[in-house]
């Protein structure tokens, strides 16, 4: 005989069973619904005073609205839901670079924040359509409501609401950030366009053919700007930065601002200048640009044209095009220029003199990158990208050629991609450089013959 049958006698117990269910149909009959709904609610109430547990509910919708921790709570959950939940969602977008993961309905996430436990719910409650308000007119009918429910020990209340809580904020606007594809926006009808492109340039700071202790030196100063909001906020500045990047043609300014925008995930605003109306315009386009980024006018000096103060120069006509220079100034570093945030603004010249020194001041031009002919540490990267090695018995002979002749990356880039061995792209590059070079001398040598010329002409007189 087990256990249970010694302290029970089976015959004793269904009576019993008989009676209780007796009672409480008599007491669902007898007593008023309300009365005993609300005993029911007292004895609960009772049971949570007791209860060590305490639970924070989030719903996905506060009023019209979706509710902005709602939806960090489902991408941070996201890190989570492939380590402790037993069944996940997955999805992707076009505007996303990978793929993601989510909790499903009614599934818990197990946390730990700084040694406190969190215990994370997802749940779905099956409702009319018709009584739920649709915030998307183009969806179709939404048929449950959703929230999260964290539980934790009330004791730890005021760690997770003051610091956890702002910690799942934070880490999910990172993933949000991070997980976008960029896109690129143009100015068309002084407006920017409705549909961006996205921006699939592959180029990054790994794939960049610049000087090595440049190349460092922008990327620490891009990781400077990026973590330095309380500073701007502190000292009551404007959180932007502006580069101008400036040398002849082919040495790399596109490419590297494709590698910022890639690096920073940073949209792209490629703006015309020759397509804004006047100063108002120019303004009302930067105050429509995104947070976290980019300005891009390329060649400032030939796009319109923008007096330089400091000559003595007519008024210069521009058609229908009334933008000024001080409205540029004013855009770019005035108290319109405060409405945004984590803006960068890049300006591009082939010829740096050109531009009005008033443009080039800091605060408007915070740092001046000058991208020059191409050295040899450039050319090993393009090597990289272009053939696919790092060294070549070749090597010795271009790099001493590199030191006598300006040659651009883009010139180099075209060299190497000619469809045959490695060798002998190498070889014609060689030879490339030496007919550079044999250039270079005729040039100098008829130079100075010329220079020579003109002291006998001065002797003689």
């Amino acid at each position: 005989m087990t256990e249970i049958t010694k302290m029970f006698d089976t015959k004793a117990l269904v009576p019993a069973i008989t009676s209780i269910v007796l009672m409480r149909t008599i007491t669902n009959e007898l007593v008023p619904h309300e009365l005993l709904h609300f005993f029911q609610s007292g004895i609960h109430h009772l049971f949570r005073q007791f209860s060590a547990q305490f639970t924070i509910v989030i719903e996905e919708f506060q009023g019209m609205a979706r509710n902005q921790v709602f939806e960090a709570a489902e991408i941070y959950l996201g890190t989570k839901a492939t380590v402790s939940a037993d069944r996940v969602k997955v999805s992707k977008s076009e505007d996303h670079k990978k793929l993601s993961f989510n909790i499903d309905r009614n599934e818990e996430v197990s946390d730990v924040f700084e040694g406190v436990s969190v215990k994370w719910k997802l749940i779905c409650i099956s409702v009319d359509s018709s009584r739920i308000r649709h915030y998307d007119h183009e969806s179709s009918s939404v048929a449950e409501i959703r929230s999260y429910e964290i539980t934790f020990h009330k004791k730890h209340k005021n760690k997770i609401f003051d610091s956890y809580l702002p910690y799942v904020m934070e880490v999910a606007k990172k993933i949000k950030q991070g997980n976008v594809a960029v896109k690129i926006h143009s100015n068309e009808y002084n407006s920017w366009s409705h549909e961006p492109v996205k921006f699939n340039h592959p180029m990054s700071f790994n794939t960049l053919a610049i000087d090595e202790k440049l190349q460092r030196e922008i990327v620490n100063d891009l990781d400077k700007f990026v973590k330095a909001k309380e500073f701007y906020r502190r000292t009551g500045k404007a959180w932007k930065r502006g580069y101008l990047l400036y040398g002849p043609p082919g040495t790399g300014k596109s490419s590297l601002i494709a590698a910022m925008a890639n690096y920073l995930n940073y949209d792209i605003y490629d703006l015309d200048l020759t397509d804004v109306i006047d100063n108002k315009c120019l303004r009302q386009l930067l105050l429509r640009m995104s947070n976290r980024s980019i300005l891009v006018i390329e060649d400032i000096d030939c796009t319109i044209n923008l007096q330089n103060r400091e000559k003595d120069e007519e008024v210069v006509d521009n058609g229908s095009n009334k933008m000024t220079l001080s409205g540029l100034l004013n855009a770019v570093d005035g108290l319109w220029s405060c409405c945004g945030e984590e803006h960068i603004i890049v300006f591009t010249t082939n010829h740096k003199e050109r531009l009005d020194p008033a443009l080039l001041r800091p605060g408007r031009m915070d740092k001046q990158i000058h991208l020059s002919y191409c050295n040899f540490y450039a050319f090993k990267q393009l090597a990289i990208n272009y053939l696919c090695i790092s060294e070549h018995e070749l090597y010795e002979k271009i790099e001493q050629l590199l030191g006598q002749v300006e040659v651009t990356p883009a010139e180099i880039a075209e060299e190497l991609t000619k469809d045959v061995d490695a060798t002998e792209i190498l070889q014609d590059l060689i030879k490339f450089l030496q007919t550079k070079k044999m250039i270079k001398e005729e040039i100098k040598n008829e130079e100075n013959y010329n220079d020579e010329e003109q002291e006998l002409g001065r002797e003689n007189i």
